[in-house]
């Protein structure tokens, strides 16, 4: 079982900047591919951008240039940082550990932070 807990999250006005972080309980977070995940009212839970194991990224369209995916496999951290916020990035953020073991994928979800994006 991985535990995942997500920081950084609040009111921001747009053209602003905020940092999430996901602290996790892993005990081989190495091997994860951790990713960000966005959930708005009324929509569906939607990828924001992935890191996998060996470091390889992927973003959203609608994030790529101002978001940044990032992890530190010492410290079990994933952080997403956000820069020129607009006010259509404001959701729920989600952080998901995923692992494949053989045929069997693991997901884990953490509880979620909250970004507004707002004047």
């Amino acid at each position: 079982q991985v535990q995942l807990v997500e920081s950084g999250g609040g009111l921001v006005q747009p053209g602003g900047s905020l940092r999430l972080s996901c602290a996790a309980s892993a005990s081989i977070f190495s091997a994860y591919t951790m990713g960000w995940y966005r959930q708005a009212p009324e929509k569906q839970r939607e990828l924001v951008a992935v890191i996998s194991s060996g470091g390889s990224t992927n973003y959203a369209d609608s994030v790529k240039g101002r978001f940044t995916i990032s992890r530190d496999n010492a410290k079990k951290l994933v952080s997403l940082q956000m820069k020129s916020l607009k006010p259509e990035d404001t959701a729920n953020y989600y952080c998901k550990a995923e692992l494949t073991k053989g045929t069997v994928r693991y997901d884990y979800w953490g509880q979620g932070t909250q970004v507004t994006v707002s004047s």
